[in-house]
């Protein structure tokens, strides 16, 4: 490849500001400002989120380019995250990149998160064999897509309610942990003993998941014990946590597992944010032993919301002629 492809990427789906800026398929540097006012709320207030991302997105920008030693006239296209996510969120990525490709005669080209979260796997080595089953699991999505290539996905399954990311961090407010609560849950339950209370597991037509059920029964059975001892929470705290999780990892893998007997696909993945779950990763490795499979998890910073993945995904659709005009616009549900 002769031509020097340079592509910056914004991403701006929730809480997190990120730019990145890749070069011929190798990303040269990725930049992520994390927004920690929506701690003492104990969850991302949208309003607050696209208030600081108008404060971070320049500067944020600015460093990544710096970083990689890339000026504005040598960017060949400008990618950014249309969608999913918080609208307000969205709008100040997409107005910054529109005005920014605008005034720099810059190609822009739109990113779904979702598949970006998932070419997050081709970022480093090793990288997926196509076909592959990608488990994407986060705050706002838990979906099984089968991938046939780059830009060539089908999702087969998806929750049909609550996404395993809120049903950690829903968790995490009852048991009073602080926000984020999904790597609380998985910091106590490293502790604790996973079969030491029970939880149910949502029985499911097909690929289809479902985790209200299981934040309800953990609501009632936390309601019914405490009013035995109050002091129960915090004197069980590793073993709720490690049951809890261990019920939302086997429901996971159930499905996972049935899918990848019906696709005959032996390449597995995971991505999003719930990706970082050490509990997930050591359950979905140890599972790959048993049943031959080879699996692909990204590094902690490619899981979580990052520009990185971003760019990856630009990247290819840039090599499709993939891209977006002026008039495009933000999209909080944005389907894979």
């Amino acid at each position: 490849m002769s031509k020097k492809l340079a592509i910056l990427a914004i991403e701006s789906s929730c809480d997190e500001t990120s730019a990145a800026v890749i070069i011929n398929g190798e990303v040269k540097s990725n930049i992520v400002s994390t927004q920690v006012i929506h701690e003492k709320y104990g969850g991302v207030v949208p309003e607050l989120a696209s208030r600081a991302h108008q404060q971070h997105i320049l500067p944020v920008v600015d460093k990544s380019l710096k970083e990689a030693k890339v000026g504005k006239n040598e960017l060949v296209a400008l990618g950014f995250t249309r969608g999913p996510g918080l609208l307000g969120s969205l709008l100040v990525g997409t107005s910054f990149a529109k005005a920014f490709a605008l005034a720099n005669g810059t190609p822009l080209i739109e990113v779904n998160h979702m598949q970006a979260h998932i070419l997050a796997h081709f970022i480093e080595e090793p990288k997926p064999s196509f076909p592959f089953i990608c488990l994407t699991v986060s705050g706002g999505h838990t979906q099984l897509v089968l991938v046939k290539d780059h830009l060539n996905m089908e999702v087969i399954g998806e929750t049909q309610d609550d996404a395993v990311g809120e049903a950690f961090d829903k968790a995490a407010k009852m048991l009073g942990l602080p926000y984020p609560g999904g790597p609380m849950i998985d910091k106590y339950a490293a502790q604790g003993d996973p079969l030491a209370f029970e939880f149910p597991i949502s029985e499911m037509k097909g690929f289809t998941y479902s985790f209200s059920g299981v934040k309800t029964a953990l609501l009632y059975f936390l309601q019914k014990k405490v009013k035995e001892d109050l002091d129960f929470i915090d004197s069980n705290i590793a073993d709720i946590c490690a049951s809890y999780q261990h019920t939302l990892i086997e429901t996971l893998l159930q499905k996972l597992k049935k899918a990848v007997r019906k696709y005959k696909v032996k390449h597995i993945a995971i991505a999003g944010g719930v990706a970082a779950n050490s509990g997930l990763r050591k359950s979905i490795t140890s599972l790959a032993e048993k049943e031959n499979w080879q699996v692909y998890i990204p590094k902690f910073e490619y899981c979580t919301d990052n520009a990185a993945m971003i760019a990856m995904a630009a990247h290819y659709k840039y090599l499709a002629k993939e891209f977006a005009t002026q008039q495009v616009s933000a999209m909080p549900r944005y389907e894979l």
